[in-house]
């Protein structure tokens, strides 16, 4: 009996040092990203240019500490807006009708849960009812990294509610995070790790952002984005994020 609970014990303080260890990481990478300085952006601007196809293409990627998102593409003389959210509706524009179209129910609902995550989820993960867990370390591009695991609220796949799992990989000695992860939960790319690693990190307002950032899937194609600008707190009219009607 002795044994058994001393295995118990032992146990249990095993998981409340790596919490703790979690949230001390956390509160570092949070402090060398800029602290206290993160209370007084309210959202940010991203500015840049893509190429695709041998075209140059504008972007303008907006994202608000209220949930309020957009992402505006220039294209042969179109506006064309991706992502955005109101508030209330998640829409896009059809690329081939030209017209606003709210995004389908299950879209709409997964951007609702995970839409205050703005700047990141790590930073305010125990307010939006996240649980992180430190995994342990990886390298990441040479880089030796924590690996902070992120159970994030469930989300919807295919009508069904399914596991919600962030990777967020911080460089053990800028406390900087340098990738995410995560598993795709539908459409052709399900079962694939989506992959974002951050770099260039410069100051804003007081803050440290990645000017350049790479999407893609883990072990296969990707693209990359350096921003030419990032504004905070950005003066946005309403209207650019509204949805129009259909």
């Amino acid at each position: 009996m002795k044994k058994i609970l001393f295995t118990l014990l032992l146990a249990f303080a095993v998981s409340f040092t790596q919490a703790q260890s979690a949230t001390e990481i956390i509160s570092a990478c949070k402090e060398a990203m800029g602290g206290a300085a993160w209370d007084k952006i309210d959202g940010l601007r991203y500015i840049a240019t893509v190429e695709q196809m041998g075209m140059k293409i504008p972007l303008d990627i907006v994202t608000m500490r209220d949930g309020r998102m957009y992402t505006k593409i220039s294209f042969q003389g179109m506006e064309i807006t991706q992502g955005a959210y109101d508030g209330t509706t998640v829409w896009s524009t059809n690329f081939m009708t030209q017209k606003a179209e709210k995004a389908d129910d299950e879209t709409s609902e997964n951007t609702k849960r995970t839409c205050k995550e703005f700047p990141s989820a790590l930073f305010h993960c125990a307010d939006l009812g996240y649980t992180a867990t430190l995994v342990g370390e990886e390298t990441v591009d040479g880089v030796l990294c924590h690996k902070i695991k992120l159970d994030k609220k469930t989300a919807l796949a295919e009508g069904k509610e399914v596991p919600n799992i962030e990777y967020v990989f911080i460089d053990k000695d800028t406390k900087a995070i340098i990738m995410a992860e995560t598993e795709l939960t539908s459409g052709e790319a399900k079962g694939k790790i989506a992959q974002t690693k951050y770099s260039d990190y410069q100051e804003v307002n007081g803050v440290y952002v990645a000017f350049s950032q790479t999407m893609g899937v883990k072990d296969g194609e990707s693209q990359a984005i350096t921003f030419e600008k990032i504004e905070a707190n950005p003066t946005v009219s309403a209207e650019n994020f509204k949805f129009p009607g259909e």
